[in-house]
């Protein structure tokens, strides 16, 4: 034993330093859990390994003093530490998002420790000999951690370019564990020379390391931008590490220097590295592109998929279509009958549960190669490769199915659907069979809905039709080509006009007449019916106040449609064109077909309500049509019913009695105090029939067809100077019983306003002169 120089005790003192260190590493494995606890542990092992190998030999230095195989036992010792700690290091969270990556990263800096070791020993070796006489020629032990010191600076090099960002820390734990790996060489060299000096620089640097390592994995678990897209990491580095052995090795010719194997040994690691390293990233290149193939299929299917039924989208329809172009193909479109009115009422969730259960029934119901899609909405298509008359059959099934009750958790919903049906009009035209499947949809919900309809050619010339009548009705007020007739309403029995119907006509340059019952729907599909509806109550308004301003005493009713009744303020613009004219608004009667009723009653009644307290009176047009029930009639705001023609014109009954139904209409519109109105009386007989049951008031081809104003101001100004007509001889009526019919009085519901009410035979006002008077009521009701 010798005795310790301070340098050496110095030396002592700092590796003691390391311990601490060392029990901070420890602490942190014992925290973690997973692969972080992992990499702790091999961190803390190797800063174990290579703290107590450095004790280990300073003290038998210390002791025994240096010597060669003192050193190589120490370089093996710290060299083997050292390694693990590059190991944990890889590990670390952020450093590699798995093993292979962690290995390539290992590779990336075995490519620049390959390079930095061929650059040192061209530096070391003859003839440069850049450190002399300090060369540790006889310490060949001391290679191992120099090597490993080359190794930690090509990953720490890695980690800064290619680690997960935030990269800073795993950046300094490389960092810490390079320190550590010089710390072990200078180490090993010193005491394998004797060089107290040398240990003393390896026993600062250690503890040093160990530190900076300590302290930076105390943060190393925070959150990481993971990017594992191979083709964002970069590999020019390698050309670098690449470029810097060539010049070296030229300058170890040039100088006349030998190749050892030293040199070959740089050589060889240099190759294999970049071997292995490409053989891994053709690895990583060939698994990349299977992973995009089977994302690509995944979103192709998603792109081609409805996210909600699993049926195909229409991407997947068209997609079917264009596969099968050269086969027998017939399309079944499919639309849910009222399903908005489900989502409106019912909500969102359980609308999404009735379709995904027309999904389930339509996947059911259908055999194998055809394809069910949906297309939109509530809007469905099946593609079958079958003829259209099989297809009308699968067609009928699907009906039935879909009307079954769907059971949600709101309760049942009941739902029809319309379908159409197109087969294949020649190969491959996909656009043409999907239009003729439209077409055949849109003409089954047209007839009534709830049905099955096959395309036909002519739906084409109606769709023509349909779109050039669209296109002009836009134009049609502003050339003049709308104008309005009016069709007489008379008292019965005297047929003296008391009123008017104003009805719209339209006449085309080319087109010809155009029917009411043909661009009055389109009007309504395109909304323009609200725009037509202005123009005309203004013209029909104004023509009132020329008939008032001549004497005439006449009113005039203005069909309304329910897309006007609903809209804002409507109340206020019949009262503004009322003002604009100087209308009594008595005078005006605005008739609501019984399609209307079919709405929501509760909006109806609130916007009628509106409407009278104008001042208007209110006709409900068509009544017997099959939409109001009596409660409904009981309800409504109403002050003339309209008998549909329908019934005026039923033929007579097995009792014998002609025209029931309008009968008992007639009694039930007296009963609750509104005028009856009779339209669609075409014959004498039909005429009787409705003076029989009590109507004052008539309307039909017996009496006029629809003219223009001019000529029912003749009728009117011929009805003015003729008088009264004399009363018809009364008829044989029965015998005053209960089963009498009703008659009907006027009664004044304020001023300038009166009314009809009925008069049973069980009333006490019900006798021959309050008939005769009943007869000449409506002659009253037209002069008022």
């Amino acid at each position: 034993m010798h005795s310790p120089s301070g340098v050496e005790l110095a030396g002592l003192a700092s590796l003691v330093v390391a311990v601490p260190a060392v029990a901070l590493l420890a602490n942190s494995g014992r925290r973690h859990t997973g692969a972080a606890r992992r990499a702790h542990l091999l961190l803390a092992a190797g800063a174990a390994v290579a703290t107590a190998a450095a004790l280990a030999g300073a003290l038998s230095a210390i002791s025994y003093g240096s010597s060669r195989t003192l050193g190589q036992a120490v370089a093996a010792a710290t060299a083997l530490g050292t390694f693990t700690l590059l190991i944990g290091t890889l590990m670390l969270p952020g450093a590699a998002e798995n093993r292979r990556a962690g290995l390539r990263h290992l590779l990336d800096g075995l490519i620049i420790a390959a390079a930095l070791w061929f650059v040192g020993w061209v530096l070391v070796a003859e003839p440069t000999r850049i450190l002399g006489g300090r060369t540790p020629v006889q310490c060949l032990s001391i290679l191992l951690p120099a090597g490993v010191v080359a190794i930690a600076v090509g990953l720490t090099a890695m980690l800064a370019m290619h680690a997960h960002r935030p990269r800073h820390v795993t950046v300094r734990v490389a960092a810490g564990v390079t320190v550590v790996a010089l710390a072990a060489t200078a180490l090993s060299s010193g005491i394998c020379q004797g060089k107290a000096d040398v240990v003393l620089v390896g026993a600062l640097l250690l503890p040093a390391g160990l530190l900076v390592v300590a302290h930076a994995v105390k943060i190393a678990d925070r959150p990481v931008t993971v990017t594992g897209d191979i083709i964002q990491r970069g590999s020019g580095y390698a050309f670098v590490p690449m470029a810097a052995m060539i010049i070296a090795g030229t300058y170890h010719i040039l100088a006349g220097g030998e190749f050892t194997g030293f040199g070959f040994l740089g050589v060889s690691v240099e190759g294999f590295a970049l071997v292995s390293r490409q053989y891994l990233a053709l690895g990583d290149v060939r698994n990349y592109t299977l992973q995009l193939r089977h994302r690509e299929a995944h979103f192709r299917e998603l792109a081609h998929t409805d996210p909600l039924t699993g049926l195909a989208n229409r991407r997947g329809l068209v997609r079917a279509l264009r596969e099968r172009s050269t086969t027998n193909r017939t399309l079944v479109s499919l639309d849910l009958d009222g399903f908005k009115n489900v989502n409106d009422m019912r909500g969102h969730d359980v609308g999404d549960a009735v379709l995904a259960e027309v999904g389930e029934r339509l996947r059911a119901n259908l055999r194998d190669g055809d394809v069910a899609a949906r297309l939109g909405g509530d809007e469905f298509a099946v593609l079958m490769a079958a003829s259209p008359e099989e297809a009308l059959a699968v067609g009928q099934r699907l009906l039935t199915r879909l009307c079954e009750p769907y059971e949600t958790g709101d309760g049942p919903v009941f739902l029809s659907a319309s379908i159409g049906v197109a087969g294949s009009p020649s190969p491959g035209d996909t656009g043409e069979l999907m239009r003729d499947a439209d077409l055949a949809l849109r003409y089954a919900k047209q007839r009534g809905k709830n049905r099955v309809e096959s395309y036909q050619k002519r739906y084409d010339e109606l769709l023509r039709r349909h779109s050039v009548l669209e296109n002009e009705l836009r134009h049609a007020i502003d050339r003049g080509q709308l104008r309005l007739v009016f069709q007489p309403v008379v008292a019965l029995p005297s047929v003296r006009p008391v009123g008017a119907e104003a009805l719209l006509r339209w006449t085309h340059p080319e087109l010809g007449a155009v029917r009411p019952d043909e661009f009055i729907p389109v009007a309504e599909e395109s909304d323009l019916i609200c725009v037509l509806g202005t123009w005309v109550l203004d013209q029909a308004c104004a023509q009132l106040a020329k008939w008032l301003i001549a004497g005439h005493d006449v009113w005039v009713s203005v069909n309304l449609s329910p897309k006007e009744l609903h809209a804002a303020d409507y109340a206020g613009r019949v009262a503004a064109v009322l003002r604009k004219y100087g209308v009594p608004p008595q005078r005006l009667v605005l008739e609501v077909t019984e399609h209307a009723v079919a709405t929501d009653m509760d909006e109806l009644i609130r916007r009628l309500v509106e409407l009278r307290s104008t001042g208007v009176r209110i006709a409900l047009d068509d009544f017997g049509a099959g939409y109001s029930s009596l409660g409904q009639l009981r309800n409504l705001p109403v002050d003339i019913l309209k008998i549909d023609r329908a019934l005026v014109a039923e033929p007579e009954s097995r009792t014998g009695m002609a025209a029931p139904l309008v009968d008992v209409v007639a009694r039930l519109g007296h009963r609750l105090g509104l005028e009856v109105l009779a339209e669609g009386i075409g014959t004498p007989a039909q005429r009787e029939v409705v003076e029989e049951a009590g109507c004052r008031l008539g309307q039909g081809s017996l009496f006029g067809w629809g003219v223009p104003a001019e000529h029912l101001e003749t009728q009117l100004r011929t009805a003015r100077q003729s008088g009264a007509r004399p009363v018809p001889a009364a008829r044989s009526r029965p015998t005053v019983t209960n089963s009498a019919p009703a008659r009907s009085q006027i009664i004044m519901l304020g001023p300038g306003m009166r009314q009809v009410r009925a008069v049973l035979p069980t009333d006490p006002a019900f006798s021959s002169d309050q008939d005769v008077r009943s007869v000449d009521a409506p002659r009253e009701m037209g002069q008022s």
